[in-house]
């Protein structure tokens, strides 16, 4: 719980009610190792804090190797499918632990209920849209204005710890070419 705490009390005093009230709500789920945790047309029901681990989000195929990975998150970040999370309908995606993963979860009714009784549901609720769509725009403007080498050298600088953990044909996707043109552009730097 410290971490997560740690995490909001860098963006805003949360008075101690309010976070005994949060705190009481969530709950520790431990996710194994490539583990699908939401499934296609699975019904997001959580946003949850990474204590510890990595998670991808990608679009599942029939033929595992055409799989879209479009977002990574990581220690000390919230995710969610969070579309799916706020209208309450089937998600177009999945999200699986890359490591194991611990995270502590608030389900979509608790956080309604934290809305209303504190101030700290309205902050985790738009500080996980603002993450959410700061990442799906970066990502665009990267495959517009980016080449292939340019977009892993930028991944590789910004998060060099990727490479230990994260397959390379996630990572492949994730900038959009194949696991062949990866191979090249690595041989290449």
């Amino acid at each position: 719980m410290q971490q997560i705490k740690a995490y909001l009390d860098q963006i805003a005093t949360i008075s101690k009610s309010d976070w005994d009230f949060f705190t009481s709500k969530l709950h520790r789920r431990v996710i194994q190792k490539k583990t699908i945790f939401l499934k296609l047309n699975e019904i997001e029901n959580y946003i949850s804090f990474i204590e510890y681990g990595v998670v991808r989000l990608y679009l599942p195929k029939e033929n595992p190797e055409k799989e879209i990975t479009f977002g990574f998150s990581f220690k000390d970040q919230f995710i969610s499918a969070y579309d799916s999370f706020l209208t309450q309908r089937p998600s177009a995606y999945q999200l699986q632990a890359l490591t194991e993963t611990t995270l502590l979860s608030i389900t979509y009714a608790d956080l309604q209920e934290v809305y209303k009784t504190t101030q700290i549901g309205n902050l985790i609720g738009r500080l996980t849209a603002e993450r959410l769509f700061l990442i799906k725009s970066k990502r665009e403007q990267n495959l517009l204005n980016l080449t292939a080498e340019e977009r892993y050298l930028k991944l590789f600088k910004e998060r060099p710890e990727l490479l230990k953990v994260i397959p390379l044909k996630y990572i492949s996707s994730y900038i959009g070419v194949t696991a062949q043109a990866l191979s090249r552009i690595r041989k290449r730097i």
